[in-house]
């Protein structure tokens, strides 16, 4: 979708125009003929020929005020047509009507989202963001102000400002899943997260932030997760240097998609066949394959290589090492039985935790 006053909603609103403008013409020339004297059908015909200047012939003799009528409409008319006849041509010759009518169908597409991801801001955050939440198999809705970063990016996406909330409402912020505010400035990605916890309470927030001194106020604002790019990328360049071999593996299991062995968190439902078990007698390695490397309690702290008798408690979010059939059947064990209506995972964990999770360079992707 593009913003109000792109090159395709302006030509369509030209186009509106020139057709308001010659109906006007047309009208107000039936009425003309019809005060002087003309019938109803004969009064439209003789402005219908008038104004398309094809001037078959007079219905009937003129008088002087007639003739003078005709000449003022056929002054109005014939240059209202020309209007319209190009404004009509430029809309086609440069594809405006196509690109309107796309724009409608991704207007319908995107209203009809649930549980999707928007990213605010098109530059390289937002783009690494998008490649790995796309590669997980995330719907995504792109919004930038500048329209022409837009172009050919093959997601759904809003050009308009991040500071209009029917901006953020036209991405279907009320009904996403997750909202990452990827923007330049912190300012801006402070506003577009005021504004998007104001539309939608529920929905998880990740924020860029360039200056430590920033995160606080994001996460006043209301985000869930705070990342510094730079921050983080200094961290992992340090890790390295001094562990290449921990940090390469730990960066192929998150990023790279030809491997096998995935890293992923699966939360435990009320009711499944884990809930209420111990570490020890789950045995999760021997039932699923999963090798289990930490356990969040519902009340958000993490328990690392959690021990055997660690209960598995109905809320708390298991993060596992495995390949993609180990960790479907871990998600097995740990969701509703299929008789009973599962409840759909949070993304991440329990929001209550946020103010203690976000962190300068808290764990995320770092674009």
């Amino acid at each position: 979708m593009r913003r109000a006053d792109g090159p395709a909603a302006l030509a369509v609103r030209r186009f509106r125009i020139g057709l308001l403008a010659l109906l006007a013409v047309l009208v107000l020339g039936t009425a003309g003929y019809a005060l002087l004297g003309f019938g109803l059908l004969d009064a439209a015909y003789q402005t219908v020929t008038t104004v398309t200047t094809v001037g078959f012939r007079e219905v009937r003799p003129l008088t002087a005020a007639g003739k003078v009528f005709t000449m003022v409409l056929i002054l109005a008319g014939v240059g209202t047509a020309l209007y319209t006849l190009s404004v009509v041509l430029e809309a086609v010759v440069e594809g405006h009507l196509t690109r309107h009518l796309e724009e409608r169908r991704m207007t319908r597409d995107i209203a009809r989202l649930r549980e999707h991801v928007i990213i605010c801001g098109w530059g390289r955050v937002g783009r690494a963001c998008a490649d790995h939440l796309a590669a997980s198999g995330q719907t995504l809705v792109v919004v930038d102000r500048d329209p022409a970063r837009l172009d050919g990016i093959p997601h759904a996406c809003v050009a308009g400002d991040i500071s209009d909330d029917d901006v953020l409402r036209a991405a279907g912020v009320p009904h996403a899943r997750a909202l990452v505010a990827a923007l330049d400035t912190d300012a801006d990605n402070v506003y577009v997260t005021l504004s998007a916890r104001a539309l939608n309470p529920d929905l998880v927030i990740i924020a860029r932030a360039r200056s430590e001194e920033s995160t606080a106020k994001l996460v006043r604002a209301g985000a869930d997760r705070v990342v510094n790019p730079q921050l983080i990328g200094g961290r992992r360049m340090a890790a390295f240097a001094v562990q290449p071999d921990v940090a390469d593996f730990l960066d192929v299991v998150m990023h790279e998609a030809s491997l096998e062995l995935r890293i992923d968190q699966v939360p435990i439902s009320g009711g499944a066949p884990l809930a209420g078990l111990t570490v020890g007698t789950a045995d999760l390695a021997a039932r699923t394959g999963v090798m289990l490397l930490a356990l969040r309690s519902p009340g958000g702290g993490f328990v690392p290589n959690p021990p055997a008798g660690t209960v598995l408690a109905p809320g708390a979010v298991l993060i596992g090492v495995g390949t993609p059939d180990e960790l479907a059947a871990l998600r097995r064990l740990t969701a509703l039985p299929v008789t009973a209506p599962a409840a759909a995972p949070r993304f991440p964990a329990d929001r209550r935790s946020r103010s203690r999770r976000a962190q300068p360079g808290a764990t995320g992707s770092s674009g």
